[in-house]
């Protein structure tokens, strides 16, 4: 791994606990980690890169996604449906998927999201065909290769149709394979070390495709390794609804029942939680991961994302599913869940700079990571860059914080760089034949469709 000095940055967006911005200074990068930081830095032997009209900002952290939805994006059957009708549609062409499929489409999935600053990545993959192996080790090849961070949760539908469930009883699992595979990958991928590349949360699906036995299994198998444990909750009122029939409580009140709350717990899109389960949340430390346009695409609703913030609730920024956003663009995120809240909530929303700190250092501590989500020495050199000199920044470099929430960042990035390391450059993945993958993932799309 070689070693990288970027001078002269024309402003460097720090997200540390001071919200710093330095303008003229220096990063130098050795053995994948910030070195130092200052004016006039020199380092022998290390690759130089000017940056004198780039502004630097930490990588960005996606804490929830579904990779192999790539191959079912843009589907007109579709586009009008909420989230039931939507699942019940693809539940039948999902059943379909292969290794090869979900190693493409996370190969797709992942370079997208480089190409828009984002360095760490979060899948959260439940869809388990009968007799398909080895799905989240594809998963964590496709990251070796295109040299990014993955955090892959081994998700699972244990309700089928014929228990009451959603999903179709082909997808699900007994509980005994689903904690066996479980148990496998943390032994297998995690790691839990400074500047780790692969770890592994447990995420059962959703309250309607899994019972009362895989949380409670999960739960106590992740804690035992000290996983992450995540699911979706509150993303609807048809949940709600479906909780309260089928289980008889709200699906939060559900989810503490099964030991699913605590610092170690994160939800995905969180929409309808009441006044006191809020204040919950924010007492236990129990995360959020915010999906502003797949809450927007699938008519779900707008989460309360200012009171979160405002009571403590740990919250973290996410694209979700290619299929229900229908890209991986985190910075697409940014600016959408900014003016979403400015909609809301006027001149109690959160600022731009808000948003940033949620899509870095808020999916940093909702994945448990000190190491990343801000630029700073001793942290991992995970960052992306862009070049401001070009027309669409003109006029708007007073506050370079804001701009991915005010103004927008409507283009892939210039440079993205994950642990010391120039995974995309100029309209280019370096590691890999993006060309190949697009190809792929359109013939499987064909045969799924």
């Amino acid at each position: 791994m070689g070693n990288l000095l970027i001078k002269n940055c024309k402003a460097i967006v720090t997200c540390d606990d001071a919200e710093q911005q330095l303008w003229g200074e220096d990063i130098l990068i050795e053995d994948g980690f910030i070195k130092a930081i200052g004016k006039n830095l020199d380092a022998e032997g290390a690759k130089e890169i000017d940056a004198s009209n780039m502004l630097v900002y930490p990588g960005l952290v996606n804490t929830h996604h579904h990779f192999y939805q790539v191959l079912t994006r843009n589907i007109p059957e579709i586009q009008k449906l909420e989230l039931f009708d939507w699942l019940l549609w693809l539940y039948d062409r999902w059943k379909f998927l292969t290794p090869d499929m979900v190693y493409a489409s996370s190969m797709v999935a992942m370079g997208e999201l480089a190409k828009y600053g984002c360095t760490t990545m979060l899948d959260h993959h439940y869809v388990f065909p009968k007799g398909m192996e080895g799905l989240t080790d594809r998963q964590f090849q496709a990251s070796d290769e295109l040299g990014v961070r993955l955090h892959a949760c081994r998700g699972s539908m244990s309700r089928g149709k014929s228990d009451g469930g959603l999903p179709p009883d082909i997808l699900v699992q007994p509980a005994a394979d689903i904690l066996a595979d479980s148990q496998r990958v943390i032994e297998k991928f995690h790691d839990p070390g400074k500047g780790s590349f692969r770890q592994v949360v447990l995420a059962p699906c959703s309250p309607f495709s899994v019972d009362s036995e895989i949380l409670k299994e999960s739960a106590k198998l992740g804690r035992s390794y000290g996983v992450k444990l995540h699911t979706h909750l509150t993303e609807t009122k048809d949940e709600e609804a479906y909780t309260l029939d089928v289980l008889g409580m709200r699906p939060l009140e559900y989810m503490q029942s099964v030991d699913w709350i605590g610092d170690d717990v994160f939800f995905a899109h969180g929409i309808y939680f009441n006044d006191e389960e809020l204040k919950l949340l924010a007492a236990t430390k129990t995360g959020v991961a915010h999906c502003p346009v797949s809450n927007m695409k699938l008519s779900s609703g707008i989460a309360r994302i200012a009171e979160m913030q405002e009571l403590g609730v740990p919250v973290g920024l996410a694209v979700d599913g290619s299929a229900s956003n229908d890209c991986s663009n985190l910075l697409a995120e940014v600016r959408t869940a900014y003016l979403l809240q400015r909609l809301k909530y006027k001149e109690k929303s959160p600022d731009a700079k808000d948003i940033l700190r949620m899509a870095t250092r808020g999916g940093a501590d909702l994945l448990g990571r000190s190491d990343i989500g801000s630029l700073e020495v001793g942290k991992c050199a995970d960052m992306f860059l862009v070049d401001v000199s070009k027309m669409e920044f003109s006029g708007c470099l007073d506050d370079p914080a804001a701009i991915p929430g005010v103004a927008g960042i409507s283009r892939p990035v210039d440079m993205t760089i994950v642990g010391g390391e120039i995974v995309y450059k100029d309209g280019e993945l370096t590691k890999i034949d993006e060309y190949k993958f697009a190809r792929d993932v359109n013939e499987y799309s064909k045969q799924l469709r």
